[in-house]
């Protein structure tokens, strides 16, 4: 049975933050937008959570779908509701950290038209709120 309501609904979104170790540095993994908003941009692997399903299982298949990345495990970070952070539409985002012990293979695919990993210190302009969302997982894997 549909549904309507009288008032505007927010979307639900993920991103994962995939964090090789390696020595005393890290790098983290980023996909280039296909499509807008920010195409050609690098961003967080991620994207909307459908309806039948839970956020831990959105983050997983997103990241597979856009990276080619299964089997990390992944622990929440935050939820990120800035009201702007998206400008598609009202976008909350349950973000996600895994750290792997080495950089992983990878290959952008789906709405992904490149997937690389980046060094933490010299990371390009972000889409999105996604240098706050890294921001604060390297705040937790570094401890």
């Amino acid at each position: 049975m549909p549904y309507t309501y009288e008032y505007p609904r927010f979307a639900l979104g993920t991103d994962a933050v995939v964090i090789a170790k390696l020595g005393d540095g890290f790098k983290v993994l980023l996909i280039q937008r296909k499509n807008e908003p920010f195409k050609g941009m690098w961003s967080l692997p991620g994207g909307f959570v459908d309806i039948d399903e839970t956020c831990d299982a959105a983050v997983h298949r997103e990241l597979e779908e856009e990276t080619g990345v299964r089997g990390v495990e992944l622990r929440r970070i935050d939820v990120f509701d800035a009201v702007h952070r998206d400008p598609r539409d009202r976008v909350l985002s349950v973000a996600y950290v895994g750290v792997v012990p080495k950089e992983l293979e990878v290959k952008g695919q789906d709405d992904a038209a490149d997937a690389r990993w980046f060094d933490v210190t010299a990371l390009p302009k972000l889409g999105f709120d996604h240098s706050e969302i890294i921001q604060r997982a390297l705040s937790m894997v570094s401890k």
